[in-house]
């Protein structure tokens, strides 16, 4: 049986260490709630999009715009995989590396080239030791991304797609669904889909024309795709870390409980000794 002394530094470890898993699911929770909140706000911008888009859309206008251009076949594409900066989130960045993986050996598997583009440090690290090509890299992104950091990732690929260069952009990213589910999804956002056979329709009164405004709209409707993959990841990844933390939190406390009932144990057993070695040597000295 261990030694009391070790057991109590092994307790004051774990204590140690539940005070930090704690305080980081305190932290994760405060600025999930905040980039929840942004989710919530860029829902109803992006479905506000997607309807205008809807109504002025007409296969006339739509040969008149590169980013409406459906290949026949995808030559080469483009994948955006988005990563955290930080681990300490279960699975969280091996699912997202995972569902990237899959997307391109999709994709190569049909005799697509694949350009890699990364967001996030663990992702760049890993496909940097499988000796993958990244195109680009980004890893100053906040947890507070901005249209501008959308705008970023995405104007030179939506150009080069306008120029031809590229026949497909991919953005993998979690889908924020709840605190508790939020799965890795390849989402597909150039070429711009046109809308369902069905869809809703409005009436616009329209200024200037509606081969102006859907030439402003479709640039800033692949943008915000980006955006929203941005925000969704940024909750999804304290989603996955207040759980994580919240579980460590749990197995500290479950093992505080068993190291404190081996520590009494312990230290029971050496008083219990201690009684009969006294006992032993008082009937010694009687006898």
């Amino acid at each position: 049986m261990a030694k009391g002394r070790e057991l109590k530094g092994r307790i004051k470890s774990v204590e140690n260490t539940r005070k930090i898993t704690r305080t980081m699911e305190m932290v994760a929770t405060s600025k999930m709630k905040r980039a929840q909140d942004r989710v919530t706000a860029a829902r109803p911008y992006a479905q506000a999009l997607t309807d205008v888009i809807s109504s002025l859309y007409s296969p006339e206008l739509a040969e008149q715009f590169p980013l409406l251009r459906q290949p026949a076949k995808i030559k080469r594409a483009a994948v955006i995989a988005l990563t955290a900066n930080r681990g300490l989130a279960g699975a969280f960045n091996a699912n997202l590396i995972k569902e990237a993986r899959a997307i391109i050996a999709r994709l190569e598997g049909e005799g697509t080239a694949v350009d890699l583009h990364i967001v996030g440090k663990k992702g760049l690290g890993y496909f940097r030791y499988v000796g993958r090509t990244v195109v680009t890299s980004r890893i100053d992104i906040s947890d507070r991304p901005t249209a501008e950091n959308a705008a970023e990732l995405v104007n030179d690929l939506t150009d080069a797609f306008a120029r031809g260069e590229i026949d497909a952009v991919y953005v993998v990213y979690p889908a924020f669904q709840s605190v508790l589910s939020a799965p890795p999804t390849a989402v597909q956002v150039l070429p711009v889909k046109p809308p369902a056979t069905g869809a809703r329709q409005r009436d616009y009164i329209l200024a200037p024309d509606a081969q102006t405004i859907l030439g402003e709209l479709l640039p800033l409707y692949v943008r915000n795709a980006v955006y929203r993959a941005l925000v969704e990841m940024t909750a999804a990844f304290y989603a996955a870390q207040r759980t994580a933390m919240k579980n460590a939190t749990d197995n500290a406390s479950d093992m505080l409980k068993i190291l404190g009932r081996t520590y009494n144990r312990a230290r029971q057993a050496t008083i219990t000794q201690e009684i009969a070695e006294i006992v032993g040597g008082a009937a010694a000295l009687q006898g």
